[in-house]
């Protein structure tokens, strides 16, 4: 079973991937803009500055993480656009939190400020959904009919959150 999750940042799509993967005995494909960054010896905000006026980068990336999902059995695809560009997963999960929280969980990740952690949330949230409609007509925004299921992270613990898709995959299976 291929189970795409998909999020926007902070609201624990990779923490969530991976106690999945766990508990599924599976792959986790997690392959992102920091890695591609890593890749290139290049500082992850200037990579992500390069991304908006290249969208080679976020082919390359859509196209790497679909390859590597495809050449599993059972794997959990865990990326902003997973849901979208999986198409033959068969469970397609949407991971979602308010800004605030969101913002929280990148200044635990990061550090910093509140205030500054949440308006880089929010211009990164801006700037990604702008990519992903010029480049592939998706709205991220407009997850409701593509997910199987929709899961508020904001009071929920990750290994809750992992349950809940697990117990929504068995169900898939049969």
């Amino acid at each position: 079973m291929r189970i795409a999750i998909s999020s926007k940042s902070g609201c624990g799509n990779t923490t969530v991937s991976k106690l999945v993967a766990e508990k599924l005995g599976c792959k986790m494909i997690n392959f992102t803009f920091r890695q591609m960054a890593e890749e290139r010896g290049v500082d992850f905000r200037q990579f992500c500055q390069m991304a908006e006026g290249d969208d080679s980068i976020d082919k390359e990336l859509d196209r790497r993480q679909v390859e590597m999902a495809m050449a599993e059995e059972d794997c959990v695809l865990g990326s902003r656009l997973a849901i979208w560009m999986l198409e033959e997963a068969d469970l397609k999960v949407y991971l979602k939190a308010s800004e605030k929280t969101r913002a929280e969980r990148v200044l635990k990740r990061e550090g910093g400020s509140f205030a500054d952690k949440y308006k880089e949330t929010k211009e990164r949230d801006e700037h990604d959904s702008a990519r992903y409609e010029r480049i592939y007509g998706i709205n991220n925004n407009d997850y409701d009919k593509i997910a199987d299921i929709v899961i508020d992270t904001d009071y929920r613990r990750p290994e809750e959150i992992a349950d809940l898709i697990i117990k929504e995959a068995a169900q898939k299976k049969r």
